[in-house]
């Protein structure tokens, strides 16, 4: 047997080098594609990309490589298609994770996000939320590193999502109204601090809990395609608000942007935390609902529980339907009033807002387009969120953002 390598071998070897080379930049616009469901296979994402099949070929490769996505072996045509079948890519169901921590007025839970938005395991949730901040954040990293114990998964980083505008550059949470924590708490500090402590791998970063659900729900669900996507939301306490432009956050100038909770919709109504009367925050959320409705809070559940249940179970009780449609006519001016500044391309809502849809959205579609300019030339989509959980999955959207940017120098 010759010992001389073969030309041929060596050739194709650095024919295959020089097509990753020229799709390096390629790979981690290829692997948002996939993780956000746009390329179901190599020739789509042959078209997405705008580059020649080989060169997707090879990024797919590197990618799959990479252990973030698999590429199947033997590719089927659909019935009755024609051409060249093409290979399906998905991503990798046993590949990196991203922990993710969700704090709320009534207790907190973490989990482990893989690609594609797919929650991988969770954490037992807790019920109480101390007025430390640094006692909460350790004990929510802490039940994510067991996760990551028991799972064995590599981690990718991690993101937090809470219930207060997060202030950047810093990370403070300037506004925990429903925490009890002190205004200005340094939490993306704190949780980094804890992340590494708890010798989890990966950056760590916290955002607001709404701006990350509307994160979420564009690239996974209910916002996936709009382009200027507005999403309004009750948390367990108050109401938020967030927008994405072109397939991003928009935060402002210094991540404070969107607070639509301070909207006034009932100038004689509620005082508010913010100094004024009226606002959303208090005129729409899960609490405004039970007080309308003349029922009595209770502590067995939480506050967005007790008032989904009651939407659903008890929406024939005159006092019940009366509560409600009080709070979809203060919500629909609320969006009215935003879709004259903003004028989007979709609104999704959530939390008790998606019930409130659900329960009367022709009331509420009546409303906003009555109350509005573009509402009246035609009519904005106003749909439900999807995605269970979406606070948690755009908390993991922050950790897994600079593998998409850059998988191999995040995974080095």
């Amino acid at each position: 047997m010759s010992g001389k390598a073969d030309p041929r071998a060596a050739g194709e070897r650095t024919t295959s080098r020089a097509r990753l080379d020229r799709g390096r930049g390629a790979l981690g616009p290829a692997l948002e594609l996939v993780h956000t469901g746009r390329a179901p296979t190599r020739a789509v994402l042959t078209a997405e990309l705008g580059v020649t099949r080989a060169t997707a070929g090879a990024v797919a490769a590197e990618l799959e490589a990479l252990g973030l996505i698999r590429v199947d072996a033997r590719p089927g045509s659909a019935a009755g298609s024609q051409g060249r079948p093409s290979h399906r890519l998905e991503v990798a169901e046993d590949g990196p994770v991203a922990l993710a921590a969700q704090i709320h007025a009534d207790g907190f839970r973490a989990a482990l996000v893989g690609l594609g938005g797919r929650i991988v395991a969770t954490a037992p949730g807790c019920e109480t939320v101390d007025a430390d901040p640094a006692k909460v954040l350790g004990s929510v990293v802490e039940a994510g590193a067991e996760l990551l114990r028991s799972t064995g998964r590599r981690c990718v980083g991690a993101g937090l999502a809470v219930p207060s505008a997060v202030a950047e550059p810093a990370g403070l949470a300037l506004n925990p109204l429903h925490l009890a924590w002190p205004a200005g708490a340094p939490v993306r500090e704190i949780f980094a601090e804890r992340v590494r402590a708890a010798g989890i791998g990966g950056p760590a970063f916290a955002g607001n809990d709404v701006n990350l659900a509307a994160l979420a729900e564009h690239r996974h669900g209910a916002g996936r395609g709009a382009r200027d996507l507005l999403c309004v939301a009750t948390g367990h306490r108050g109401v938020g608000g967030a927008l994405v432009l072109d397939g991003r956050l928009h935060t402002g100038s210094s991540g404070l942007a969107l607070e639509v909770g301070h909207l006034t919709v009932n100038p004689e109504g509620r005082p508010c935390h913010c100094g004024s009367r009226g606002c959303l925050d208090v005129e729409a959320d899960p609490l405004a609902l039970l007080m309308e409705a003349g029922r009595e809070p209770g502590p067995e559940v939480s506050l967005v529980q007790q008032a989904g249940d009651l939407l659903r179970t008890q929406y024939d009780d005159p006092a019940v339907r009366r509560a409600a449609e009080v709070l979809i006519d203060r919500l629909g001016l609320g969006l009215a009033g935003l879709v004259n500044i903003l004028n989007p391309d979709r609104i999704i809502l959530g939390g008790l807002h998606r019930t409130l849809l659900d329960a009367d959205p022709g009331r509420l579609r009546a409303v906003v387009a009555a109350r509005s300019l573009w509402g009246q030339s035609g009519g904005v989509p106003i749909l439900p969120c999807t995605l269970d959980h979406n606070s948690l999955v755009g908390a993991a959207e922050l950790a897994w953002q600079p593998v998409l940017d850059d998988p191999l120098e995040a995974l080095a």
